[in-house]
């Protein structure tokens, strides 16, 4: 655990440690630019199970399964039993499902939250509905609720694409949904659930409405000026600062979902076509592409990460999961497409085995990696990093995804069925992802400084300092529930709240770490490899290497 996932969990074990709910906070620093709900859920999961990564990791566990549920039952009362079960095991499966929600970040949450208040439009406009308060209620909730996890795109999002449905299909249906909304009932609940917290973290967090419209460096203008303002507006039109995030390319954003829809992508033309002749298929025929569409085309226009269109998978997964299960046989051209794929994959791997049979793999698997720091603000940045010599360190992974694609090649070539094909495809997907949870151990040294905080840990009490912004070594803090001066790191996420009246003062500079250095307390610093020239040049040979790993440092003065 590293990066975001420890700085997620470690807010959460703030707030439950300090009982500030409301403004969440690294290393004694306002951090004020994301929703809370994510780190509540957390910290309950704390109170039940006690604090460890995988408490950390549970909730967003159980939202997942839940996101497949949801999708399945979707599908189930548009399209049937087969469908459910197709589109369920599509968004189970898929890449992106896998690569997204590994990282503790509210994007899965998100995607349930609009699942649901949009699976509740269409059962507010169906006339045959004979529940329609709950569904009512449903809709509010899921608003409510995905405000307090990701912002405005929450509310903003389930009602842009219901207004764009109903100018598409017509009066009739408005006319059904609106006498069921509970518009005045709708408003309360989500003022009840939304509001408080807005309005505390504006009170406590001064001044109280500021409505400059710029960002500069800085600069503080409270809580409701960087929420509404710094982190919606701004990001939006690629204004933001500190501007602490990158953003894909506009083609490769689209062109990406063939990746992270995989292996069902190259089903997705399938998604575009009519599943069936009811109206009610018909109806989520047409929500889905719009769902799709306006998120895609809002995201287009903005500033986007790879796994910004995450909630536009439960619809492509319900499309292209109606489809399948409307034939008998698997499409001919799909399993020709994909027994090609199946087959590069199994003979880059081969050669990849074959390259790296004798090579040597000294230390951790940072020897054999290149370091493109440009790229790691985007979630997968770390991809770049590999060289032909890292996968001598990956052997294992390696021959368990050649076989989860041999898998799929001999099952490609012998499967007819949709039913067989689908299964086929399911449990590769399975076999595939654990030799990427192999090989993410294997990265571990270099992506976390788990074993660091380790050493650490083992070392005599003293004075922690961290070289960088404190996303860099996040593992540490987390493993360690400890504090530390930032050495260099008044950027990123903290620059920020650094700025407020009375911020705790956590940021030296190279003089104040000099003096601290030779100073008679014991002092711990963690480093980067590539600062270690500069060190040795500021603090002479006063350096003490207590742990080494992936090519960062834990270093003492005595």
């Amino acid at each position: 655990m590293d990066d975001v996932d420890a700085v997620q969990a470690q807010i959460a074990r703030n707030m439950l440690q300090s009982g500030d709910w409301v403004t969440a906070r690294l290393d004694g620093i306002a951090y004020l630019e994301k929703s809370p709900l994510i780190y509540w859920i957390i910290a309950v999961s704390y109170k039940v199970f006690g604090v460890h990564d995988w408490s950390a990791r549970l909730p967003l566990a159980l939202i997942n399964i839940a996101l497949c549920l949801v999708t399945a039952r979707f599908a189930l009362w548009t399209f049937g039993r087969r469908a459910a079960i197709f589109s369920g095991t599509i968004l189970a499966t898929c890449l992106g499902m896998f690569l997204f929600t590994r990282i503790l970040i509210p994007d899965a949450a998100l995607t349930l939250t609009i699942a649901l208040a949009l699976w509740a439009v269409l059962r507010l406009a169906d006339s045959e509905e004979t529940r329609p308060a709950l569904w009512a209620y449903t809709f509010y909730v899921s608003i409510a609720c995905g405000l307090l996890l990701k912002g405005l795109v929450a509310a903003v999002f389930p009602l842009m694409i219901a207004a764009i449905y109903f100018a598409i299909r017509g009066k009739a249906e408005w006319a059904v949904c609106r006498r069921r909304l509970r518009p005045w009932t709708g408003i309360a609940i989500v003022l009840l659930i939304a509001a408080p917290w807005h309005v505390l973290a504006t009170l406590r967090n001064p001044p109280y409405f500021d409505w400059t419209m710029h960002s500069s460096p800085g600069e503080y203008h409270g809580f409701f000026w960087f929420y509404f303002f710094n982190e919606h507006l701004f990001r939006f039109l690629n204004m933001r600062y500190p501007r602490d995030y990158n953003t894909v390319p506009r083609v490769w954003f689209w062109l990406f979902h063939f990746a992270w829809l995989f292996p069902w992508s190259v089903t997705m033309p399938l998604a575009f076509g009519r599943p069936g002749e009811s109206s009610r298929a018909e109806r989520t025929r047409t929500l889905a592409l719009v769902w799709i569409f306006f998120i895609l085309i809002f995201f287009t226009l903005s500033t986007t990460q790879e796994y910004y269109s995450l909630p536009i998978y439960p619809a492509l997964a319900i499309l292209i999961g109606a489809q399948l299960a409307s034939r008998e046989r698997y499409p001919r051209w799909a399993r020709l497409l994909l027994g090609a794929v199946f087959f590069a994959a199994v003979a880059v791997i081969g050669f990849l085995l074959y390259r790296t049979a004798h090579q040597p793999t000294p230390g951790d698997i940072s020897a054999a990696l290149t370091q493109n720091p440009d790229m790691y603000t985007l979630s997968l940045g770390h991809m770049s990093d590999l060289t032909v010599k890292a996968f001598a360190y990956l052997r294992v992974p390696l021959i368990l995804a050649g076989a989860g694609a041999l898998i799929g090649l001999i099952g490609m070539a012998f499967a007819r069925r949709t039913t067989a094909a689908v299964a086929v495809l399911a449990a590769m997907m399975l076999v595939f992802i654990q030799a990427a949870r192999l090989a993410l151990i294997t990265f571990d040294p270099y992506l976390s400084s788990y074993r660091l905080a380790e050493a650490l840990e083992q070392a005599p009490p003293g004075q922690l300092i961290e070289g960088d912004a404190y996303y860099a070594f996040s593992a540490t803090f987390f493993y360690t529930n400890r504090s530390a001066l930032l050495w260099n790191g008044r950027s990123a996420n903290l620059e920020y709240g650094s700025y407020a009246p009375g911020a705790k003062q956590v940021f030296i500079g190279d003089e104040e770490l000099k003096s601290r250095w030779i100073s008679p307390e014991q002092t711990y610093l963690l480093t980067y490899g590539d600062d270690m020239p500069h060190l040795k040049e500021l603090l002479g040979q006063h350096i003490r290497t207590i742990a080494e790993s992936g090519g960062n440092y834990l270093l003492a003065n005595k």
